[in-house]
């Protein structure tokens, strides 16, 4: 790759004379660095050519429409089912206090919701740990895309893999009667989590899985045996399976 790079170069440079070859390796570097730009031409290249014949993809009975955006390439990994699922129980909740643990929805769209992350930096983010934050008034909906596999794994701190069951315990705790927990976690990528999960450590009410079925980034819904023991980044990048955790709190 570096030869033909160089051997590319060298002909432009021949060709073209000194001002422009550094012209154009300015104009390479920039292309490569900066990523908003090439983030946004690979978007609209995909949405063009791949979205018409990859739209929606179902969970729990309901069609759900694939989510493409050029932050975090939502699609080429789990983000693409992820965001949808988690909005639509967002919009069923209409105006009712929601609480959002680890800051990701709000790069996508628009939201005045209260959002607790411990390491991102923002005005409208509460700085603080999920396993011991305190709120003043309980949530009727508390939801996480793909934040809690990392408590307790790739924290700054020692490694604790107890610490994500205090944390959901303390979620929980969070909740209004009649509130709810929905949470989605990659498979594979915390084995202690997977254990957790595993042994129904987790007091979900209700859980589903999703697999990745397809380089294209196709998923469906499947049972535990399907996807228990998946991989991470194997055989395609990123999740190759999630799991949907749903914990309702009794009245």
């Amino acid at each position: 790759i570096m030869t033909g790079i160089w051997q590319q170069g060298k002909a432009v440079y021949q060709s073209k004379g000194f001002w422009w070859f550094i012209f154009s390796v300015f104009r390479f570097t920039f292309f490569l660095a900066y990523n908003p730009i090439r983030n946004r031409f690979l978007h609209h290249l995909y949405k063009t050519f791949r979205r018409p014949f990859l739209k929606n993809f179902f969970f729990h009975g309901l069609s759900h429409e694939y989510f493409y955006n050029s932050y975090n390439f939502t699609w080429c990994n789990e983000r693409i089912v992820e965001v949808p699922i988690i909005m639509r129980f967002i919009e069923e909740a209409g105006n009712k206090r929601i609480l959002e643990v680890g800051n990701v929805l709000s790069h996508y769209v628009a939201h005045d919701h209260d959002v607790v992350d411990k390491y991102e930096r923002s005005s409208m983010i509460i700085n603080e740990d999920i396993a011991h934050f305190r709120s003043e008034k309980p949530y009727d909906l508390i939801v996480s895309i793909s934040t809690l596999e990392h408590i307790g794994w790739d924290e700054s701190d020692s490694r604790n893999p107890e610490k994500v069951i205090k944390a959901f315990d303390n979620m929980a705790d969070q909740l209004c009667p009649n509130g709810n927990i929905v949470v989605t976690m990659p498979l594979g990528y915390n084995p202690d989590l997977d254990e957790i999960i595993d042994k129904k450590r987790l007091p979900f009410t209700r859980q589903y899985f999703l697999k990745r079925v397809s380089k294209q980034n196709e998923w469906r819904e499947v049972g535990y045996e399907e996807v228990r023991g998946a991989r991470y980044d194997y055989p395609f990048h990123a999740a190759n399976a999630i799991v949907i955790g749903i914990f309702k709190k009794a009245i």
